[in-house]
């Protein structure tokens, strides 16, 4: 009992912790004050020793690879701290972005709309479930992060009961690998078109000369190739409709068209907090999303008190704790891996630097459609893409490249990341959809999304390579 207890001490500590390092980087955002930039470093080397207890190994093996090249920079470099600092800033930054987006978990968990939506997207008909779910899984994503492959896989399995496929054991099986291979795809499109994701935070936030507006044209062609590919696979991979067969009613879609506006309301408070504050988009995220994230809550609480705002904002603190205290992984694994990105390009020498210009420069034109291969492949041996596409967008940004498209590159980056999370044993969604299937991450990556990560790779070869 009382180990227990010192357990939900110290979880409740580390949560404490990451708020504290989530408002003292909105602090240093606004006024560009250093001593909110250095506490909020010092809280979170607190917050990492805090919670060194429930950090899974893939985390730690991080955390322990950001001391080991820490060190390897005091041996190194000459002026080291300035390094050290700058990364760190960069491991701070996601630690906040990731804390302001799973602020929204608790008024979505609490959605009557976000359930209705469930029942909708489960309800269709074969023919419309795969782009149904995928959408669906999509657009949740970008509110809920990873915690809408749990909640959609739960809501599959018990929608897929034997009875709906009228006592036959393959169909059901057949159904359920189906919807949840829509869910994964669907989901791993989130990073790559939402102006609220890690990767396009990333991307903006490294290639600084970069735009959303520029990005956006490229990220959504690249998304709209992907959910066709992943549909005529899905088309290719299931069975042939029987004749005869009963055609189900289609349920109404109204509860998804009211879920897309209320993204679209958050987007739009992101863009306009970004225009009147003058920030990089990423940036407003850490205002935007929290402020949205209260105003929901308030809405669903409007009955309680005036205007619910007393019970929203007294319910946000009490399930503080609760939402962050499940996120201590997906922190440490972004934040590390930008932290170890940003410090790789540090490390290289000037005539290893120069060398890599020249090679960049060389690509020219190839070099969008390399970059997207190589976030694919280092994926595969390990390599999170979030250390790759730091690690390349941090030389970009070192060397400048005249004769490349950064709006491109950007999208190829995005576009390779995606891939990776259908693909990559590694990766959090991969390791998520194997704890839920019985499948090895392995399995899932070849048997069921092999096929389409070869079509997507030579699809996006050929796309990226006529648009440079």
């Amino acid at each position: 009992m009382r180990t227990s207890s010192k357990k939900a001490l110290a979880s409740r500590w580390s949560s404490h912790l990451l708020a504290g390092v989530f408002v003292l980087a909105v602090v240093h955002l606004l006024s560009g004050a250093t001593l909110a930039e250095n506490l909020a470093q010092l809280l979170l080397v607190g917050f990492l020793l805090l919670g060194w207890s429930r950090f899974s190994s893939m985390a730690r093996l991080l955390a322990l690879a950001c001391i080991a090249v820490s060190l390897l920079a005091l041996w190194r470099l000459p002026s080291p701290w300035a390094v050290l600092h700058e990364a760190g800033g960069g491991f701070v930054f996601l630690a906040a972005f990731m804390t302001a987006l799973s602020l929204l978990r608790l008024p979505a968990y609490r959605s009557r709309l976000i359930r209705r939506c469930g029942q909708s997207l489960l309800m269709q008909p074969p023919t419309w479930r795969y782009p149904m779910l995928s959408l669906g899984s999509t657009l949740f994503g970008i509110v809920l992060n990873f915690g809408v492959l749990n909640l959609f896989m739960s809501m599959i399995d018990k929608a897929n009961t034997l009875g709906s496929a009228q006592g036959r054991v393959w169909l059901q099986e057949v159904r359920r690998r189906r919807m949840l291979v829509a869910t994964l795809r669907g989901f791993t499109l989130a990073p790559l078109v939402s102006p609220l994701g890690i990767g396009v935070a990333v991307v903006l936030g490294k290639l600084e000369p970069l735009t959303w507006i520029e990005l956006f044209p490229y990220v959504l062609v690249s998304a709209i190739v992907l959910f066709l590919l992943g549909w005529a696979c899905d088309q290719g991979a299931g069975p042939r409709p029987r004749a005869g067969a009963i055609v189900t009613e289609r349920p109404s879609l109204m509860p998804l068209a009211n879920f897309s506006m209320l993204l679209l309301a958050l987007v739009a408070l992101v863009f306009a907090l970004s225009f009147l504050l003058s920030l990089r988009l990423p940036q407003a995220v850490l205002i935007g999303v929290p402020l949205g994230a209260w105003v929901w809550l308030a809405w669903q609480c409007r009955s309680v008190g005036p205007a619910g705002v007393g019970p929203a904002t007294a319910l946000l603190a009490r399930r503080l704790p609760d939402v962050l205290g499940g996120i201590g992984n997906e922190v440490v694994a972004l934040g590390s891996g930008a932290y170890l990105g940003s410090l790789s390009v540090a490390l290289l020498d000037p005539a290893q630097l120069e060398g890599v210009s020249t090679l960049l420069v060389a690509l020219g034109s190839w070099l969008p459609v390399l970059a997207l291969l190589m976030v694919v492949v280092l994926a595969q041996v390990g390599i999170n893409p979030i250390i790759s596409v730091t690690f390349l967008t941090s030389m970009v940004a070192q060397v400048g490249l005249e004769g490349v498209s950064l709006p491109l590159l950007g999208a190829a980056l995005l576009a390779g990341w995606s891939l990776t999370m259908v693909s990559s044993p590694f990766t959090a969604a991969m390791m998520i959809m194997s704890r839920f299937t019985g499948m090895t991450a392995r399995q899932i990556g070849l048997r069921w999304n092999g096929a389409f990560l070869a079509a997507s790779l030579a699809m996006a070869a050929v796309l990226f390579r006529l648009a440079s």
